[in-house]
C-alpha cells in the first residue's frame, strides 16, 4: 500500500514527535510512513530522537536569514524528501500565509487547550497552561487542528478534554495534557490525513 510521507518540525525535545514515531512504529498510522523531522534548532533533542528511530533530521535555523529564505530551506527538503503532509509538533518559527497556502489541508498543528480558548498570538507552550490555571477553570486539553492561512485557524480534526486538578502548577498541567491528550490525538490526526491523501491519490 502507498503510504503518505510526513514531515514532522520541532523545535524543542521532541516529545510529541517520540509519540507520533511511536505509534508509526506500533501499526497506529498504516497510511503514513515518518520521512523527514525538521527542527528550527540544530541543538533541538528532537533530532537525536529521530536518530533513535532512524528517520532523517535536519536543522534549519532561521537566525539571520528572511522568512523567504527561511521558507525556501523548508520546501527545498520537503521536496527532497518527497513530503505529503507536515505536522508541526512544537514548532516555534512562525509560517508565512504564503507557505501555508501552498501546503493548504497538509499541514497539522497541536495546540495544549480546547480552542478556541487560550489561543492567539503568544500562547504556546507553558503560557497556555498557565493561563488556564489562572483564569481558575476545571478542564483543560488539546487540540489537533489543520493550519490555513491564520496560526490558530482551520479546521478542528480532533479535541480531547482534561481534567485540571487542585494543585496543579503549569509543569504539572502541561505534562498531564501531553499524556492524556496530545500524545493520543495526534497519531489519530496523522492517520486521518495520511488516509485521505492515499485514498485521494
Amino acid at each position: 500500500m502507498k503510504k503518505a510521507r510526513i514531515a514532522v518540525f520541532v523545535s524543542g525535545g521532541g516529545t510529541n514527535l517520540e509519540a507520533l514515531l511511536q505509534a508509526g512504529e506500533a501499526g497506529q498510522i498504516p497510511h503514513g510512513e515518518f520521512a523527514l523531522v525538521c527542527a528550527s534548532n540544530e541543538k533541538a533533542y528532537a533530532l537525536e530522537r529521530a536518530k533513535n528511530h532512524g528517520v532523517p533530521g535536519v536543522a534549519v535555523p532561521k537566525k539571520g536569514m528572511t522568512q523567504e529564505a527561511f521558507e525556501e530551506v523548508l520546501n527545498n527538503y520537503l521536496k527532497e524528501y518527497q513530503i505529503d503532509f507536515i505536522i508541526l509538533a512544537g514548532f516555534l518559527s512562525i509560517l508565512s500565509e504564503e507557505f501555508v497556502k501552498q501546503w493548504e489541508d497538509r499541514i497539522i498543528n497541536v495546540h495544549p487547550s480546547l480552542i478556541p480558548s487560550f489561543c492567539g498570538k503568544g500562547m504556546y507552550g507553558l503560557k497556555v497552561h498557565e493561563a488556564a490555571l489562572e483564569k481558575g477553570v476545571k478542564v483543560t486539553g488539546a487540540t489537533v487542528h489543520m493550519v490555513n492561512e491564520i496560526p490558530d485557524g482551520g479546521k478542528i480534526l480532533l479535541q480531547k478534554a482534561v481534567e485540571i486538578l487542585e494543585g496543579d502548577t503549569p509543569e504539572i498541567l502541561q505534562k498531564r495534557v501531553m499524556e492524556q491528550a496530545e500524545w493520543i490525538l495526534l497519531p489519530k490526526a496523522a492517520e486521518q490525513v495520511a488516509r485521505a491523501i492515499v485514498e485521494n491519490q
